[in-house]
Order: structure tokens, then sequence, then C-alpha cells
């Protein structure tokens, strides 16, 4: 009776521990979804709505702390931080997404033509890959941008370029443990070229896994052009830019004026960490097994 008894208890904790677990990453979830959307209306619909000039310079509003007409301070020659954020934002978050589905695509490429035709292609070109993962992704990137003029095109292809090596990855994995599936063998049993299996049936299969991978390097590709354009490269230097803004306040910093540099970088912090939120509950969707582990 004791050990049934004891027994009970002990269901009762694990559930009353899923049941905490469960509630919080509904609030994650939903605090994640919740600021990714505040972020996206912000750079859509701050900029048509304020008809500011962003670059607009008054002097005489040098390095004003926070108040009601600038609730995010003025920078070193008076121009509003709030829209001078929400611009660099707008850079920011354009170059993750579309660097992200730029690299995604090539990663998805690269790693089915690899994983589908094996022998010495796969070889090949995992050691392509190899050898690029072996170079520091911002030293490419800086190498990258360099060819270029300054302009946002160039930060999108550098971050693009050094970032689809952990998707080719990724999707060659999923390729190789489905070729062995059942209805691979029958499809080629039925007279399908490698081509045709490939299109038909492998990469509808990699499709959410890839999905995921290009959610998960959005953040990654933000922080990528902010660290660039911290260190001035890549953007011209009158366009906002969130590693633009906290490179600028430095000097600020170092004399007292805190908010030039905290809220580029709350602004580049938070809506990367709710990026991350949710591309982490969709990888706990799509992985049933790993769901179930953390539950535990």
């Amino acid at each position: 009776m004791a050990d049934l008894t004891t027994k009970t208890d002990v269901s009762r904790q694990w559930r009353s521990h899923g049941r905490t677990r469960r509630s919080t990453r509904t609030v994650r979830v939903t605090a994640s979804a919740l600021i990714t959307a505040a972020t996206v209306l912000a750079v859509l619909v701050v900029p048509p709505i304020v008809q500011l000039d962003e670059q607009a310079i008054d002097l005489a509003l040098k390095l004003r702390p926070p108040s009601p007409a600038h609730p995010f301070g003025t920078d070193d020659v008076g121009r509003d931080l709030l829209l001078r954020c929400v611009y660099g934002l707008r850079v920011s978050l354009l170059v993750g997404l579309v660097a992200a589905l730029v690299a995604t695509v090539i990663g998805t490429a690269v790693g089915a033509a690899a994983a589908a035709f094996g022998g010495w292609t796969d070889r090949i070109v995992m050691r392509l890959v190899d050898t690029f993962s072996s170079v520091p992704h911002l030293l490419l990137g800086i190498f990258i941008v360099a060819m270029f003029r300054p302009g946002v095109w160039p930060v999108i292809v550098s971050v693009a370029l050094t970032h689809w090596l952990s998707t080719a990855r990724i999707v060659r994995s999923e390729v190789l443990s489905l070729r062995s599936r059942p209805f691979v063998d029958a499809a080629i049993s039925g007279g399908a070229s490698r081509w045709r299996v490939t299109a038909r049936h492998l990469l509808p299969a990699v499709l959410p896994q890839a999905g995921l991978a290009a959610v998960l390097m959005v953040p990654h590709a933000m922080w990528h052009e902010s660290a660039l354009s911290f260190l001035g490269l890549g953007l011209p230097t009158h366009q906002a830019s969130l590693g633009t803004l906290v490179q600028t306040a430095r000097g600020s910093l170092l004399a007292g004026d805190w908010w030039p540099t905290l809220f580029p970088g709350l602004f580049l912090i938070v809506p990367t960490l709710a990026i991350a939120g949710l591309a982490g509950a969709w990888r706990e969707r799509i992985n049933p097994r790993r769901r179930s582990e953390l539950m535990l």
C-alpha cells in the first residue's frame, strides 16, 4: 500500500512538473510572438506615419535625455533616437530576412544535391563545406563586403554567402536518412530518376527542417550585419543601422550619456531573442521526441 501511495505521489509530481513546463513554454511563445509582431509593425508603420527625416540634424537638441518629446532621447547631433532605432531595426530586419532566405536556398540545394548523388560528389561538396567552415564567418564577411561599394545589398550577399553551410549539413543529413526509406526505394524501383526522386520526395520532406534553419538564421544574420556596421563596413555612414548607432555612441557612453547606447542595443537584443524563441517553439513542434524529453 505504501509503495502504491509513493508511486501515486511521484506521478502527481511529474504531471505537475509537466504542466508547469507547458505553462512556461506557452508564456514564452506568446511573449515572443507579441514582440515579433510589434517589431514588424514598428518597422512597417512608424516611418510612414511619423513623416520625419531620421537624418535631420539639430545641434540645439544634442544629447538630450529621454523626454515626452523624445522618448529615447537624442544622439550627439540632435537626431531623434527612437526614429533612428526604428530605421536601424528596419535595415537589420531586411538584411536578416533576405540573407536567411538566400542562405537557406543555397544550403538546401547544395545539401540535397550532395546527399542525392552521393559518392565522390558528396565527398567533394562536403570537403568544400568544411573548408569554408574553417574560416571565421566575420572574417570572410569582411572580405566579401570589401569587394563592393557600401550599401545594404553587399551586406546581404556577405551574410548569405557565409551562413548557408549549416543548412547544407542539416539538409544533407536529413536526405541521407530519407534515402533508406521504403517510399524512396519504391520510387527508384518504379524507374524514377534521381532528379525526380529528389524533387518529388526528398526536398518536400526536408522543407520543414530547412524552414526552421531559415528562422534560426535570421537573428544570427541580424547580429552579423550589426557587427559589420559596428566595424564601419557595408553600410554608408549616414544610413541608420543598429550597429552603427552603437558604434557612434561609444564616446557618449564614456561621458555618462547612457541612452544612445542602451536603446539601440535593446532594439537588437529583444527582437532577436523573440525570433529565436519562436524558432525554438517550432523546433519542439516538428520534433516530438525532443518535446517529450523537454517535458520530463
